[in-house]
């Protein structure tokens, strides 16, 4: 048997506005999803389209046993995480000798094909990789890893990116005069945010901006919203939704010393409150237990 482990993702700019073809910025967390394959004749019923695929893409059959650290449908690219782990530990077990860049791309449309077309390739991409990275359309490029003091808040409402995804598209085409300027608006966002990845306090006021941009996109939730203001005012830089939105996650990007604070604000809001960093690592194998 083979076990792999892939990191969760949080986005720090882009998210939705990637969907058409701009910039997105995002970054693995510390937060894994663990894997094990074994190579047998009968396959074991895993009731996951992304799994299930990640067999049928690869030609064989196994079993699986999945140990995740992150929270599902919460926005924190669990579902990509998955699919990068299971993809590594089946290329592992059954020695098929896949690249690193031919997991990713894998897992990209298998992601594709189970969200409907509307995916990015951001999450397989980070939880591939690692570190912070640069998604422009079909580009792909790893910026220098910066020490960012993350606090994520689960909001506990769970949501479909897909549906969000679809919400937003149904928005853009009703309204393409207000909708189109909102994307190009998050594209400047994004643009400005890259120079800024060293100065945690610029970069924070850009997340609010990207955060108001994706309220008018009509992807917040009241939840998300008390814990981004209770967030900010505990100390954070910035605070912003994190991923598809309607329900998921938050991240408030802290001081040092503030981030138990503003995890203490994100819990008093009857969120879950998760204290993390940048994984540099990507997907890798792991000692099987």
């Amino acid at each position: 048997m083979a076990t792999w482990s892939a990191p969760g993702k949080v986005f720090l700019f882009g998210e939705h506005a990637v969907v058409y073809g701009k910039m997105g910025i995002a970054m693995a967390i510390r937060p894994r999803v663990f894997v094990t394959v074994r190579d047998t004749k009968r396959p074991s019923r895993a009731k996951s389209p992304y799994i299930d695929n990640c067999f049928e893409q690869m030609g064989v059959i196994g079993s699986v046993y999945i140990n995740s650290q992150i929270p599902s449908s919460s926005g924190l690219g669990s579902s990509a995480a998955v699919t990068v782990a299971t993809l590594a530990a089946i290329n592992d077990e059954f020695n098929l000798n896949k690249t690193r860049e031919e997991i990713a791309n894998m897992a990209f449309e298998i992601e594709k094909t189970v969200q409907k077309g509307r995916a990015s390739p951001t999450d397989t991409t980070v939880s591939t990789y690692g570190g912070i990275v640069l998604i422009t359309g079909g580009s792909r490029r790893r910026l220098p890893p910066q020490n960012m003091h993350l606090v994520i808040g689960d909001s506990l409402v769970s949501h479909s990116t897909s549906r969000m995804v679809e919400q937003v598209a149904d928005l853009k085409k009703r309204h393409p005069e207000i909708v189109d300027p909102v994307l190009d608006a998050i594209q400047a966002v994004s643009m400005s945010a890259i120079h800024q990845l060293s100065n945690p306090r610029e970069l924070g006021r850009y997340m609010n901006m990207n955060n108001s941009l994706l309220e008018v996109l009509g992807v917040g939730h009241p939840q998300l919203a008390k814990m981004i203001l209770a967030s900010r005012q505990a100390g954070a830089f910035g605070a912003k939704i994190t991923g598809a939105g309607g329900g998921g996650s938050m991240v408030a990007l802290c001081p040092k010393q503030l981030k138990h604070r503003v995890a203490k604000a994100i819990e008093s809001c009857d969120g879950r409150a998760i204290v993390t960093a940048i994984d540099t690592e990507g997907v890798r194998k792991e000692k099987n237990v």
